[in-house]
């Protein structure tokens, strides 16, 4: 471990994280870096370090602290070193384990596709982890945002973020186009057009199934009754459609005594309302026109009753399938319908990665958007948490951004370590000071009898809510 990065001396009052056998050891005085972020950045993170010490120190009066470590990246480190994403500090968020970032720009004009994704796969971050949820008072579109309270599991290193494009025109998409028309679509009506950018997404079994692990781990751990698998499997079948398969095949091979997937839930259902109902009429009752498919379409559901009856009849019939996690999956169009009317149904999402993307935000959009929305990447030993909305550099320095993101990040941070008195009076001090209508602008142009706050006595006021 170096004794500075990018110039910095570490700080000397801290001890570094440390992960052996898949455990972290978190010391009393953690060293932990922090990206302060471009644009907003500066007055978010300066508000959001002021919260993060005040209830560190309330909470555990005095006998713990956070080592904060500025390491550098996006614009400032631009100005500072020409590099973009200096090699010191993918080491230091390496060495130290867990960080915080605020928003960063990404490059215009070439180089690195994105500071944020060029993070989460040198580090392997495999878990986005986005929860949301309604904090009382905050301004919704929606009738009933209290009914939402859903943490999204997104894959973070494959799909569109695995990055391989070609640019149409180039000899490199010409080759493409000529490789997959001529040979893999050869005798096929299917051709993709020559004046056609083209770009793979790779979907691995390694990568849906530790995600979905995680998820499934979750959602056991923190008393979660459902985990959906999110996926346009009904399309690309061989990619969205495998990872709804693969998320199957981890909740049933690894989870099988705390786990019951939808369709088992039928089948233990019907048998519980009719004890004397054949493998065959439970078989109509699952798939509704089941007379009128192929004969071996029928016989392959009526063996999956008796296989579910065979396996788990005894062990999640009789009504025990109910206080197991509900493993069930949604096509990802659908539920964007789902969480707005039935909020409630779901409660651990699974998802791809560009469904995710979509799905963290249009959810966020419910209960005050992604100026309060947080999040975390999470690999095996590692962790960077971050606010999830950009940096909007018309109204850097002003005083006047919501820092509601990266104090939620620090929430999630905080949970992380271990340290949930500290997260919990974080997130209790931020609930009151919204009810009691102090915000900036973002929340106030939307409250009637409001206050506008600035970033920073925001701040102040939920120092004073602790």
């Amino acid at each position: 471990m170096q004794t500075s990065y990018n110039g910095i001396p570490v700080p000397e009052n801290g001890e570094p994280i440390q992960y052996n056998d898949g455990k972290y050891t978190v010391p009393d005085h953690p060293i932990i870096p922090f990206i302060e972020g471009d644009g907003t950045g500066r007055d978010i993170w300066k508000a959001s370090q002021r919260v993060f010490d005040a209830a560190v120190s309330k909470a555990y009066s005095g006998k713990r602290s956070v080592a904060w470590y500025e390491v550098l990246a996006g614009e400032k480190a631009y100005r500072q070193t020409q590099n973009w994403l200096p090699e010191d500090t993918v080491k230091a968020t390496v060495d130290f384990r867990v960080s915080i970032k605020g928003p960063l720009t990404t490059p215009v004009g070439g180089g690195i596709r994105s500071l944020n994704v060029a993070l989460r796969q040198l580090m392997d971050l495999y878990q986005c982890i986005r929860p949301v949820k309604y904090y009382a008072g905050v301004p919704s579109p929606v009738k009933h945002p209290e009914l939402v309270d859903i943490v999204i599991f997104r894959e973070n290193t494959e799909d569109i973020y695995a990055g391989i494009e070609f640019r149409e025109g180039t000899p490199e998409a010409a080759r493409f186009i000529a490789f997959v028309n001529d040979e893999m679509l050869k005798g096929t009506k299917k051709k993709i057009r020559l004046d056609s950018g083209v770009g793979v997404k790779p979907i691995s079994i390694t990568g849906s199934k530790r995600l979905v692990r995680a998820a499934i781990a979750f959602a056991l751990r923190e008393g979660r009754k459902t985990v959906t698998l999110v996926h346009k499997g009904n399309i690309q079948k061989f990619t969205e459609g495998a990872f709804r398969e693969w998320g199957y095949e981890v909740a049933v091979q690894e989870f099988r005594g705390d786990v019951v997937t939808e369709r088992e839930s039928w089948i233990l259902g019907n048998v519980e309302k009719n004890p004397g109902l054949t493998a065959e009429q439970n078989a109509a009752l699952i798939e509704p026109g089941i007379e009128f498919a192929a004969k071996e379409f029928g016989e392959g559901v009526v063996a999956e009753v008796n296989n579910v009856l065979a396996s788990i009849g005894e062990t999640h019939g009789a009504g025990k399938w109910k206080q197991k996690v509900l493993i069930n999956d949604r096509i990802a169009d659908s539920i964007f319908q789902q969480i707005i009317i039935r909020p409630s149904d779901y409660s651990v999402l699974a998802t791809t990665n560009l469904n995710g993307d979509y799905i963290s935000d249009a959810a966020a959009a419910q209960v005050g958007g992604l100026g309060i929305a947080p999040g975390g990447n999470i690999g095996d030993g590692y962790a960077v948490f971050e606010a999830t909305h950009g940096t909007a550099p018309k109204y850097a320095d002003l005083d006047v951004i919501n820092p509601g993101s990266v104090i939620l990040s620090g929430v999630m941070l905080f949970d992380f370590l271990g340290w949930t008195e500290a997260a919990r009076m974080i997130e209790s001090s931020m609930e009151r000071t919204i009810a009691q209508k102090f915000v900036t602008y973002d929340f106030e142009r939307q409250m009637q009898g409001a206050t506008k706050a600035k970033t920073s006595e925001f701040a102040t006021r939920m120092i004073e809510n602790m």
